[in-house]
């Protein structure tokens, strides 16, 4: 509020009311969320945003897609660190070793397994895409 910055303020606002939204719907306003679970919040957030800006983009309103894009850029200096492409093609490997899968067949257990493994620093699509090419 004293820097000023008004789209920084509204973001943290709104990311606040989402975080007690969580906190009531899980157990009543005395419970606690888990830092993973404010995670899983703040991403629902994040791709909230990357929904919207595709959306204004494909509409041509380019000044709401920038207003989206500057909140998203906001929301993710909230999340931890992605990975990188090297570390996701690693553990995806490291998974598929555990799990002894051989075809696209067992593609389900080795994605439950990298879910648990990587717990959200890395995108669902990217990381079945990397699956998929490992058995493939």
């Amino acid at each position: 509020m004293r820097e000023k910055n008004a789209i920084k303020l509204g973001v943290l606002r709104m990311l606040k009311a989402a975080l007690t939204n969580a906190i009531i719907e899980k157990g009543g306003a005395d419970s606690k969320l888990t830092d993973a679970e404010a995670a899983q919040v703040i991403r629902k957030q994040v791709k909230q945003r990357q929904d919207s800006i595709e959306s204004f983009e494909k509409g041509g309103r380019a000044e709401l897609a920038a207003k989206e894009k500057e909140e998203l850029s906001i929301l993710q200096s909230y999340l931890p660190q992605g990975m990188s492409a090297d570390e996701i093609s690693k553990v995806v490997r490291e998974t598929i070793a555990e799990v002894g899968a051989s075809s696209k067949a067992q593609m389900g257990a080795v994605m439950k397994a990298l879910q648990a493994k990587v717990a959200g620093r890395a995108d669902g699509k990217t990381l079945s895409a990397e699956v998929q090419k490992q058995l493939s």
